[in-house]
């Protein structure tokens, strides 16, 4: 690609990221934030009684609403562009897919190892559940598992390329998919897990808090995925241009 390509499809993903984080934004409001809410109640009931009480900087009504729209639009905006860039780079070396497709792919193998993975191990959590003495180790955790599935899946994809000569693209996928499940595996296995969810926390609640913060990804993804897969077709695939009424057209020779 000509970096005027590059440029137009970098310009697109800042937008296709947008329009997908205006759909996380919905979900994180009207799923996330009544989870954050009942979370936040529960702390604050067993913090009753205590003397020790922190100021609140910012209201809760403006965490929830120009807060969360101002972190969701502008992470959108952010992972946007780099998974255009990812684009620019997987188009045509992954397989003979259509920009439309590949952007799907990208999309989908991202919240994958980006966010899936990552969440198994080590899930999303309300307030009121985790040490705060603990938070440097359980982020640094949480990152270098992210990392090492990323790292992963590029691996995999690499060792499906190499072997598809000699196994066919089916079973070459197949031994790469294998091999990714084994490692992650193993990572989850040595990798110490974390478990500091208070034995009184509604499980109910936990439950709801960490499906909707799984939405807010997968709509966030799909999201991107679909709207800039077809902004990049429409840019690298034009269409036949259209003859207006009035145009004269050449007769056949």
């Amino acid at each position: 690609m000509n970096s005027a390509t590059v440029r137009n499809l970098l310009v697109r993903g800042m937008l296709a990221g947008l329009a997908a984080g205006v759909l996380a934004l919905i979900v994180a409001y009207f799923l996330g934030e009544p989870n954050v809410d009942s979370a936040i109640g529960f702390e604050e009931s067993h913090a009753a009684g205590h003397e020790h009480h922190e100021v609140e900087l910012v209201s809760r009504s403006l965490q929830s609403t120009a807060g969360l729209a101002t972190g969701v639009l502008i992470y959108g905006v952010a992972f946007g562009g780099i998974a255009a860039l990812a684009f620019c780079f997987a188009l045509g070396r992954v397989g003979r897919f259509t920009p439309r497709a590949t952007a799907l792919l990208l999309s989908g193998t991202a919240l994958l190892a980006v966010y899936v993975v990552p969440f198994l191990k080590y899930p999303a959590n309300p307030p009121a559940v985790g040490d705060a003495d603990t938070i440097g180790k359980r982020t640094t955790l949480y990152f270098l598992m992210m990392v090492l599935s990323v790292l992963l899946a590029v691996a995999a994809v690499i060792l499906g390329k190499r072997l598809a000569p000699r196994l066919g693209a089916w079973h070459a996928t197949v031994v790469a998919v294998l091999g990714f499940v084994l490692v992650i595996g193993l990572a989850y296995e040595f990798l110490p897990a974390v478990n500091e969810v208070p034995s009184d926390f509604p499980a109910a609640l936990l439950w709801r808090f960490r499906l909707s913060a799984l939405a807010l990804q997968v709509t966030l993804w799909t999201g991107f995925g679909l709207v800039f897969g077809e902004l990049a077709e429409r840019l690298l695939h034009p269409g036949p241009a259209t003859v207006t009424a009035g145009t004269p057209v050449a007769a056949p020779r």
